[in-house]
């Protein structure tokens, strides 16, 4: 009697594709599901198979990155582990670990997520399913930027002390100090800067101990045109259109915009539009990779005043006016340049040209892509813009709220200026600071964030605070009553109602509330629309630019792994 050798079992080596994917291929079906979403949803043909039969396997064929920003979701399509967190892995068992639902604040989308804790650290963050938002997808650098939240983290109170060093020190001596540089300074000398993680509770409490004091000198670290209807037409910076609709739009116009690395999962939208219904999409702009092919119309901001006005010889111009769901997107990064107020104009015009000649009344055509969480909030709330003409009437103190971005430095303030740093990482704001007050980051407080759309959703905490850190705006309510200007609230319902006082979206959780003024806004615009002939630029063109643009990426190993392995890959004859 013969017996034939059962060939289920096999060994199959594993590949290395990246410091974030970790590969166990001998539990590989065959299902293909990687591969689907690498070429399908991400756009990336780098997954494939080879061999047949029983000698079939999945991989890239030659050893290599997976080189996308959203390659992380393919740990959670693997049925069977063989696609698995490269730096989760062995860290925990899952009933090991506490779940909280939270939101990301590391892109501008607001993305619905899952913190995992065990003793206090965060191990791991996964993707929560909201369809109006990220589906069930999640972005790498919202995923995997997570252990950037227990390095550099600022955990004590500091005061320079005469060497020039920064020394710890209790509260009550920083809360003091802080308080005496403020009353002793005049209050139009006093600036307040916004960072990109600011939740909409420290943006309130901030803005109103500054007015207490006297001072209106608040503002954000990005810029948005002043002139115009400004800021006091929600609709002229929000990405008005909302994520989930991208989807049934038939043409997609892109000015000044690198949207795939700006907001991943929008772009994942908009691709999806273009596979499944066909969507056009046009670019003006740096030529950059969106993962689906566009028409290129040019890089100058004249292309935009020439469509604005109708008078375009470009094809792109009857395409969008043939349109039944035109969608026009404007990068927030073209609206610091000394054309944005213009350029913004002619968006505005162009977009409400379009919308006027729309059958489906309740479609809206205008959206501005801010680029960070904090944006929306603080425009809701009042905060101004252009902090570089504050920073040239020499301020005599600084208060930075999270405020990494490198627009404030020391050599741009008078050498008696004293810098007040409140943040939860050691990073550019606090390397420059006379005081610092070390916050909570968004996994550590209970925060409203508003959404490129104008969604309010909130953070839940997962663990507390590293150290002596505390709320934002817990600190900025004792330091008000230190300086003598106690603001009228004590817990987080009666801040809360403050919010609701200022704009009711704010508060409105889960919700998008209408907003329809963009024929006030032509009209307020009018004005600002002046010739307009330089080229648009964006900041995030490569890979690798994606992985590290805030405090707590810039902090992650596992992103400075990313940035050394795109890098090294641009370098590989494959």
């Amino acid at each position: 009697m013969f017996y034939l050798e059962p060939q289920c079992y096999r060994a199959v080596e594993d590949k290395d594709v990246g410091p974030l994917i970790k590969t166990i291929m001998t539990r590989c079906i065959h299902c293909t599901r990687c591969i689907r979403f690498a070429s399908e949803v991400a756009g990336v043909d780098d997954f494939g198979t080879t061999g047949r039969g029983t000698d079939m396997q999945v991989g890239t064929y030659v050893e290599k990155m997976f080189l996308s920003e959203l390659s992380g979701n393919i740990i959670d399509l693997c049925p069977v582990g063989a696609l698995t967190s490269k730096p989760y892995s062995f860290a925990a068992r899952p009933w090991e670990t506490r779940r909280i639902d939270s939101v990301d604040v590391l892109d501008p989308l607001g993305s619905n997520i899952v913190v995992a804790t065990r003793t206090n650290e965060v191990l791991r963050i996964l993707p929560r399913t909201n369809e109006e938002i990220n589906e069930e997808w999640l972005s790498d650098k919202s995923r995997f930027a997570c252990d950037g939240l227990k390095r550099q983290r600022l955990v004590t109170p500091m005061l320079k002390d005469s060497r020039g060093n920064l020394t710890p020190v209790e509260w009550e001596d920083a809360i003091v100090a802080a308080a005496r540089a403020l009353r002793d300074c005049p209050p139009d000398k006093i600036l307040a800067v916004a960072g990109d993680l600011a939740d909409a509770e420290a943006l309130i409490a901030l803005k109103d101990f500054v007015n207490r004091l006297g001072s209106e000198n608040t503002y954000t670290e990005q810029y948005f045109p002043t002139g115009g209807s400004g800021t006091d037409l929600r609709s002229s910076y929000l990405l008005n259109t909302k994520i989930a609709n991208v989807e049934d739009a038939d043409f997609v116009l892109l000015i000044g915009t690198n949207v795939r690395f700006e907001a991943p999962l929008l772009n994942a939208r908009i691709r999806k539009a273009f596979i499944h219904n066909e969507t056009d999409v046009a670019l003006i702009g740096p030529k950059v990779d969106l993962t689906y092919e566009y028409t290129y119309v040019g890089d100058s901001a004249s292309l935009v005043k020439d469509l604005a006005a109708g008078t375009s010889s470009n094809e792109v111009l009857k395409r969008l006016e043939s349109a039944k769901r035109p969608v026009v997107i404007l990068g927030a990064d073209q609206l610091k340049t000394e054309e944005g107020a213009a350029l913004l104009a002619y968006t505005q015009e162009l977009a409400l040209r379009l919308q006027d000649n729309l059958q489906d009344k309740e479609w809206k055509v205008l959206n501005v892509l801010q680029r960070t969480a904090s944006q929306v909030a603080a425009l809701d709330i009042g905060y101004k813009q252009g902090v570089g003409e504050a920073l040239a009437a020499g301020p005599r103190v600084v208060y930075l709220l999270g405020a990494d971005g490198g627009v404030v430095t020391r050599e741009a303030l008078p050498k008696d200026t004293v810098v007040i740093y409140q943040g939860h990482h050691g990073d550019a704001g606090a390397s420059i600071a006379d005081v610092v007050l070390p916050g909570a980051a968004y996994t550590e407080k209970r925060a409203t964030y508003v959404n490129a759309e104008g969604r309010a959703q909130q953070t839940l905490p997962a663990v507390t605070p590293p150290g002596l850190a505390r709320d934002d705006w817990k600190i900025i309510r004792a330091l008000s009553e230190v300086s003598g200007a106690g603001l009228p609230y004590d817990n987080l319902d009666e801040i809360r109602e403050r919010l609701s006082q200022v704009s009711p979206a704010l508060v409105a959780y889960g919700d998008v509330q209408a907003n329809n003024y963009f024929a006030q806004a032509r009209a307020l615009a009018k004005s600002l629309q002046k010739p307009v002939s330089g080229k648009l630029d964006v900041q995030l063109k490569q890979l690798e630019d994606y992985f590290m643009t805030d405090a707590i990426s810039r902090a992650s190993p596992t992103m400075a792994k990313c940035v050394q392995a795109v890098l090294k890959q641009k370098t590989s004859p494959y």
